[in-house]
């Protein structure tokens, strides 16, 4: 479902997602005409996702213009470039001097001129992205997940703090927090229209994801940074990098309580080759709160299996379901309902959202809760990759830290062991 939506994003989607602009700002020739008010775009991480954010944020604001890219590979900065033109045209208004290729690309992005910046790389640089951005004094998308470890947790929730101090506006990748069908949901469950809330059983259950074949003239280090989904360093593993978003539900569901402790099982069934990196393939999760509440996790990546995307909430007075895959959304019990209005693009409206924070000047953050999102997701593989018991504050205080010093094609990358419960320890 997930990759069936980045190759949309990247290669059909863009084509029917054209936006009309206000005569004001278009010439008769159909040519974009800046002026002072132009909120100017720069994208860090030119993907799928990335391109599909910059799509939307192009089409959330009539004044909107894509300013600087950023990337470590040239060709996909150029592969994003020729499907936005093909869409908004000269709102692309990328020059030359303003595509930053490599590691350090980032940073010369911010220092392009751009107003708001969309971080879409892979989620390990994440944090630091985040931090130079806010430091910088742009307003912000950060896509989901927002670290990979504890210590990336820790410094996100710094910089949403300083974002706050600095009225700057933190919009997360956390999609469903803004699909109408959830949050009238979600908005129902929390006032306890299905009263207390004992477990919220939740799943990601899908297929397998893209992987690309290793080309003689990659270095390790390439390898893993094209191949980057099957590195937990890079991707935080997949109940990090993908079933987060039903943890993410999981936690709404629970009004943002964060549990005591979790457990848990995982490992590998189906990812045994060599392009398979070191992350697990399946996930089960148990999270326990201090009144006794339960929330049980499941993913797992496994082609020619029974998919499952959905989150069901039990309580004293009922129980709701919210099932991604077929749309449904219902409570059943003592208040019965079924959602039956609008189902909104929640990627547009992600940023639609931003945008006009930006310009009433009320921004938003949501910085706390898609830095606690992650950590639970983090939390559940920790359980699973050492086979103990993790406390929530075990896990916040972690002090492993993935990943190299430095980075670079020709660098040392780190090659970690598939995780052993019993024997791979918690740090």
């Amino acid at each position: 479902m997930n990759t069936k939506r980045r190759e949309i994003l990247k290669m059909a989607g863009l084509a029917i997602a054209g936006s009309t602009l206000p005569v004001s700002f278009v010439r008769a020739d159909g040519s974009f005409v800046p002026n002072v008010d132009t909120l100017k775009v720069g994208l860090v991480g030119c993907g799928g996702r990335g391109t599909g954010a910059a799509n939307q944020a192009l089409k959330a604001d009539p004044n909107v213009v894509l300013h600087a890219v950023a990337d470590i590979f040239t060709d996909k900065m150029e592969t994003s470039l020729e499907g936005l033109r093909k869409v908004h045209g000269d709102r692309v208004k990328v020059d030359p001097e303003r595509k930053f290729v490599g590691f350090d690309a980032y940073q010369k992005l911010l220092n392009s001129g751009v107003d708001v910046v969309i971080l879409a790389t892979t989620p390990h640089f994440r944090p630091e992205h985040l931090m130079a951005a806010v430091q910088a004094g742009k307003h912000t998308f950060c896509e989901k997940p927002v670290a990979v470890d504890a210590p990336g947790v820790r410094k996100v929730l710094e910089a949403a703090k300083l974002a706050k101090q600095k009225n700057l506006s933190l919009m997360s990748g956390f999609c469903w927090r803004y699909h109408e069908p959830k949050r009238a949901s979600f908005a129902r469950i929390l006032d306890g229209a299905i009263g207390d809330i004992s477990t919220v059983y939740n799943t990601y259950n899908t297929s397998g994801v893209w992987s690309k074949p290793r080309l003689p003239e990659w270095t390790d280090a390439e390898n893993q940074y094209r191949n980057w989904y099957y590195y937990h360093w890079l991707s935080g593993d997949h109940i990090v990098e993908q079933a987060v978003h039903s943890i993410d539900m999981m936690s709404w569901a629970m009004g943002g309580k964060l549990p005591v402790s979790a457990m848990g099982t995982g490992g590998r069934q189906v990812r045994t080759d060599a392009n398979s990196g070191n992350i697990y393939d399946h996930f089960a999760i148990t999270y326990e709160y201090d009144n006794g509440a339960k929330g049980f996790h499941f993913s797992r990546q496994q082609d020619n299996t029974e998919r499952s995307y959905a989150v069901e909430a039990l309580g004293t007075k009922g129980r709701a379901i919210v099932n991604c895959s077929r749309n449904h959304h219902e409570i059943i019990g003592a208040n019965n309902w079924k959602y039956q209005g609008p189902n909104n693009d929640m990627y547009q409206t992600e940023h639609d959202e931003l945008f006009a924070s930006i310009r009433k000047g009320k921004p938003l953050n949501d910085g706390e809760y898609m830095a606690h999102s992650t950590l639970l997701a983090i939390m559940g593989r920790m359980a699973a990759y050492t086979g103990k018991q993790i406390t929530w504050d075990q896990a916040m205080n972690s002090t492993e830290k993935l990943g190299p010093d430095k980075y670079g094609f020709n660098m040392p990358v780190p090659v970690y062991e598939v995780a052993r419960p019993g024997i791979t320890p918690f740090i």
